[in-house]
């Protein structure tokens, strides 16, 4: 084989090669890229909005009229719409419990549920748990307990403790729970993690959010 013949060979197998990485680069953007434009919000949809939808929230004892896009979750109701803004977007994925408010007097993840979905249901969020001046009696436990740092789980937190006490009083069990026969089960330390367990701290304040809960709980800290 004679020098040409070498280059010739060896310049076919650089544009092979070549061809062989683009067209794997090209292909592997043509599978990507539509994933990550309709993550990033940045697929055209052309299609007609869909039809606005009325909503009455009771919310802390006052009645809101509301016209939203029936995709609109209540925690967006509440804070874009109400200006309620003591309702926490953490996660908006239900894993942090910072937007917790009771509904019925239940505990929900706000970011979870549709406001749609609660038409005429009773809304409790933290702006509605004080009456006047005198704070509810778990705000004022997680005061004097210093059960909070930064803040911003601390509604979430106090709202789930007043729905999960609530709970207790009815009897509900959780996973820890000991004594099935019992009418409400001991608020030991463990007890009361496992319960506020859907409720993340980033700032670790825990022993003083479960000293808060026992207070107001009426039991000894």
């Amino acid at each position: 084989m004679d020098e040409n013949e070498s280059s010739a060979e060896h310049h076919a197998f650089d544009i092979t090669r070549r061809t062989v990485i683009e067209t794997g680069t090209t292909a592997l953007l043509l599978t990507a890229l539509p994933r990550g434009a309709l993550a990033a919000g940045a697929v055209d949809d052309s299609g007609p909005p869909p039809p606005s939808a009325k909503v009455e929230l009771q919310i802390n004892g006052r009645s809101h009229s509301l016209t939203l896009d029936p995709r609109t979750t209540l925690l967006d109701a509440l804070r874009e719409h109400l200006a309620l803004t003591g309702s926490k977007k953490g996660c908006d994925h239900g894993q942090c419990g910072a937007c917790t408010v009771l509904i019925e007097g239940r505990r929900i993840n706000s970011c979870l549920t549709l406001a749609v979905m609660h038409d005429g249901q009773s809304v409790t969020t933290i702006e509605g748990l004080a009456e006047g001046d005198n704070l509810h009696p778990l705000q004022a436990a997680f005061v004097e307990h210093d059960g909070f740092q930064c803040g911003y789980c601390t509604s979430g937190q106090i709202c789930s403790a007043v729905g999960m006490l609530a709970e207790n009083r009815q009897g509900m069990p959780s996973y820890v729970t000991k004594d099935l026969t019992q009418p409400a089960a001991e608020l030991t330390e463990m007890e009361i993690r496992e319960r506020m367990s859907g409720n993340i701290c980033r700032c670790a304040a825990y022993p003083n959010i479960v000293a808060a809960i026992k207070q107001a709980a009426g039991l000894p800290t």
